[in-house]
């Protein structure tokens, strides 16, 4: 393998944002910048998402927390749909969002003229210096989110010949990679399996995951059948590059990004804390004496974390190869816990920083770790401090009491309450 190329400033962290709740939870949790999709021209149709009078809340979201606001407009786009995408990106930057992920011309050549930085999605597949050399000097793009084929190889080789091409121009140019979530079994996410069985194309952001699920082996000849289902083979697991992301810091890359906008706010939480923790680490602790040692029990503690949320197995994805024998898994979540519902917020005392909870579902124990979620908190976890019902302190909240719960941190009206429980507690209760 070639040496990596030292890349001394820190890459940018962005995290995904599917509703207004996962997008306060990623800055809160240290995003550099947020992701997002509109209602339309996404590749998360499932998503909740945005509207377009969304976008100036967001951008001023974002620009307070000293964060970036992305706008996804990264499916392919039909004839019928072209003053639709212009009143998108005419909107996006009236409202100050500070780019446009595409791989669309249409949308390009919109981008390009209303002004707002356009970023080449994964999907058009840049995978070489060549494209990108062309894209950069013809359309003056700076940010490139290169094909997930790319190995790390690859990726240090791109950074290499663009500096032997610009010279210290090329510091103009991004390379953007995916670091962690969910992949496609097909290049780079141009799929048509969701498209055939089901009319909803994967590059309209419609996929129904036909890869994911079980599929019956028929032999034409004699009628024998054969369940597919326990390896999965169309199905991948997730990428999860914190094992290596040392390396990848280390091969001039500047921006990580996570997937993962049709997940949970406290994915989206957890993942984006894990990944700013280490390269928070990686920049202020490199070179130390007992660097290499602090940096393997750092992994070890972040890979329990990344483990006890969503995940489908992890995997290195292409960037040692494009062998897939360890790529695939089985369907459904591999976490080592689950969110529990609890119930919601009925009301919050700042003076003596108390919540009103209707307990709604799972009872909790003082002392235990809560879980809000809320469009105006994001996502926080506070420790249950005392429990009291009909003024009277007790020990324990059951299911249908309204109780008064102090905490140490501000929760809001309407905020839902969880608690994160191991697998095997879920499994037994249910028994």
């Amino acid at each position: 393998m070639q040496k990596a190329i030292n890349n001394k400033h820190k890459p940018e962290l962005m995290a995904p944002a599917g509703d207004m709740t996962s997008l306060r939870a990623a800055l809160d949790a240290g995003a550099d910048a947020v992701y997002f999709g509109v209602v339309s021209m996404n590749m998360r149709a499932s998503a909740k998402n945005f509207s377009v009078e969304d976008l100036p809340e967001i951008a001023q979201v974002c620009h307070t927390a000293g964060a970036r606001a992305y706008m996804a407009l990264n499916t392919i786009i039909y004839d019928r749909e072209i003053e639709l995408a212009e009143s998108l990106v005419k909107a996006a930057a009236a409202a100050g969002i500070d780019a446009v992920i595409c791989w669309d011309f249409a949308i390009l050549e919109l981008a390009l003229r209303y002004g707002i930085a356009p970023f080449i999605s994964t999907q058009m597949s840049v995978a070489n210096s060549a494209s990108l050399l062309f894209l950069y000097r013809r359309f003056a793009i700076r940010r490139f989110v290169l094909a997930r084929e790319c190995t790390l190889e690859e990726i240090v080789s791109i950074r290499r010949r663009l500096k032997e091409a610009l010279g210290a121009e090329a510091e103009n140019i991004e390379l953007e990679v995916f670091a962690h979530g969910a992949m496609c079994v097909s290049v780079s996410g141009r799929c048509f399996m969701s498209q055939f069985h089901f009319d909803a194309s994967a590059n309209r952001g419609e996929c129904r995951q036909p890869c994911r699920r079980e599929y019956l082996i028929k032999d034409v000849r004699d009628g024998k059948e054969f369940m597919l289902g326990q390896d999965y083979v169309m199905s991948p697991k997730d990428l999860c590059t914190l094992p290596f992301l040392d390396q990848i810091l280390a091969a001039g890359v500047d921006s990580l990004k996570i997937e993962g906008r049709g997940r949970s706010p406290e994915y989206v939480s957890e993942v984006t804390a894990c990944y700013r923790r280490f390269i928070d680490f990686y920049h202020e602790r490199h070179g130390a004496e007992d660097f290499a040692q602090q940096l393997v029990d750092l992994k070890n503690e972040l890979m329990a974390r990344l483990d006890a949320v969503f995940h489908r197995g992890f995997s290195d994805g292409f960037f040692f190869g494009r062998q897939i024998a360890e790529w695939t898994g089985g369907n459904g979540s591999k976490a080592t816990h689950r969110k529990v519902h609890v119930g919601v917020v009925t009301n919050f005392f700042k003076k003596v920083m108390v919540a009103e909870i209707k307990v709604e579902g799972s009872g909790f124990s003082a002392g235990d770790e809560l879980m809000f979620q809320g469009s105006a908190t994001g996502v926080v976890t506070l420790k249950a401090e005392s429990i009291e019902e009909a003024f009277k302190p007790v020990m324990q909240a059951a299911r249908g009491a309204i109780v008064g719960v102090r905490l140490s941190g501000l929760v809001r009206e309407n905020d839902q309450v969880y608690k994160m429980v191991p697998v095997e507690e879920v499994e037994n209760a249910r028994q």
